[in-house]
């Protein structure tokens, strides 16, 4: 399974978010942007780390950056997950995994102690021309956009 490095090139996408619109990596061009990829909505972990983007968000836009999350999960769930959560950014779904894939974010991983296949919590984060500034995988929900912020030298 391939990962991403700063400064490749990140892989093209059009995913649907939660309300059935096609986003594209093409929209975000001229701005950076934080592209987190979890397991699955409305779970605990990926609704703290999903609550921690929505509560730094203003933070990461002053700074130029855009926020989205991509998971497995369908648009009519990520639709419930951000109405319940009031998240206001975009989620968007990849229920066939490519984009998880292409991005290093789907594979083996450790989960209670077994090797399983699945997502992989990592976050990517792009420039404006949509080269890596910085890769993290198998990361932490809790505590980990203030870790992020903290490496993109933006004030919380």
């Amino acid at each position: 399974m391939a990962r991403l490095e700063t400064g490749d090139t990140a892989p093209e996408f059009t995913l649907p978010d939660q309300d059935g619109n096609d986003v594209s990596l093409a929209d975000f061009r001229g701005s950076g942007l934080v592209i987190f990829f979890y397991p699955a909505a409305m779970t605990p972990g990926c609704t703290k780390e999903a609550c921690d983007f929505r509560d730094s968000l203003e933070p990461l836009k002053q700074a130029g950056y855009a926020v989205v999350g991509i998971s497995p999960d369908s648009p009519e769930k990520l639709s419930e997950f951000v109405q319940q959560e009031s998240l206001t950014y975009p989620l968007l779904s990849d229920p066939d995994k490519k984009v998880l894939e292409a991005y290093g974010a789907y594979g083996e991983k450790k989960l209670y102690g077994k090797t399983v296949v699945g997502v992989i919590r990592s976050t990517i984060v792009l420039d404006g021309e949509g080269k890596v500034e910085l890769a993290r995988y198998n990361i932490k929900a809790t505590g980990h956009v203030a870790s992020l912020s903290k490496a993109l030298k933006i004030a919380a």
